[in-house]
């Protein structure tokens, strides 16, 4: 201990300015928007590599439960997949309008594609809390592009390197998505508030509509990050205060998020053409 002491009594100037070094570049790219985008773009794949190797490790040991959700998924697409050919079967020609979408055209047949990635970092018990991918840009991976799960919604990309990105999860203190109650489409928005990573709150439930709990909350389709109809939870609790014109509606998330392994990227692929649209008609969208 002594040894100790006489060290840093001899490098003590040294070790203050290493010290004040770092407060600096803290200050820096804490405060300066250029300067954090371009720390998070180089970081990333450095850092990116080093976590999929403890990633790794971690998924090694967990991949029977991943292998049972997978097939669990696989088998209801199988499902909806046997359901659309009996569908297709029983059509008749007599029913089909002088529109024809042909395979080819993506931007009607499919507005959205999805790109397969592995979670190698994840936090939960922060106030801002993000998610690392291990797919990024030489993946079609962009900034902006929503991130689902099999179980609903996940968060949206923040930052993208070639080989990995970073996602702004739903538990965020900014993350904001637009979402409805799916029996009567009455739409709101969802926010996290911190303290339990398994619930949120549904906001703007005006105070003529019905919600209970159990009802079930679906995104909203209202921009282009999601599509309409993923799962964002269940209601587990409505009060109806006073002095106030909304309902306090309590969410509990349908996404684990101290579970994820395997998410989906979104991408819109009309999403430049809407946005494009709507800034030049001036709408602003509030929900992300």
């Amino acid at each position: 201990m002594r040894n100790l002491f006489a060290f840093i009594y001899r490098f003590r100037a040294f070790l203050v300015f290493v010290l004040l070094e770092v407060l600096c570049v803290y200050l820096i790219v804490r405060y300066n928007t250029y300067q954090g985008a371009a720390f998070f773009n180089s970081a990333n794949k450095y850092v990116g590599q080093v976590l999929e190797y403890q990633r790794g490790i971690t998924d090694y040991f967990r991949l029977s439960s991943v292998n049972n959700t997978l097939a669990r998924e696989n088998a209801e697409l199988r499902r909806e997949l046997m359901q659309y050919r009996v569908q297709q079967e029983s059509d008749s020609t007599a029913a089909l309008d002088t529109t024809l979408y042909l395979a080819s055209d993506t931007s009607r047949t499919a507005p959205y594609l999805l790109h397969a990635g592995r979670v190698i970092n994840n936090s939960v018990r922060r106030m801002n809390n993000y998610l690392t991918l291990a797919i990024g840009s030489a993946d079609g991976v962009e900034p902006g592009m929503g991130v689902i799960s099999p179980d609903g919604v996940v968060g949206r990309v923040k930052t993208v390197s070639e080989h990995y990105a970073t996602v702004t999860s739903v538990l965020h203190s900014q993350m904001l998505v637009s979402a409805k109650i799916k029996k009567d489409d009455t739409f709101g928005t969802i926010k996290w508030t911190g303290g339990d990573y398994r619930t949120a709150m549904l906001e703007y439930i005006p105070l003529h509509v019905h919600p209970e709990e159990g009802d079930t909350v679906v995104t909203s389709g209202f921009n282009t990050v999601f599509p309409e109809g993923i799962p964002v939870g269940t209601i587990a609790s409505v009060e109806k205060e006073q002095d106030k014109s909304f309902y306090t509606i309590k969410v509990r998330l349908a996404v684990d998020f101290a579970q994820l392994s395997y998410v989906y990227v979104v991408e819109n692929t009309t999403m430049y053409e809407r946005e494009n649209l709507e800034q030049q008609a001036g709408v602003v969208t509030d929900d992300q």
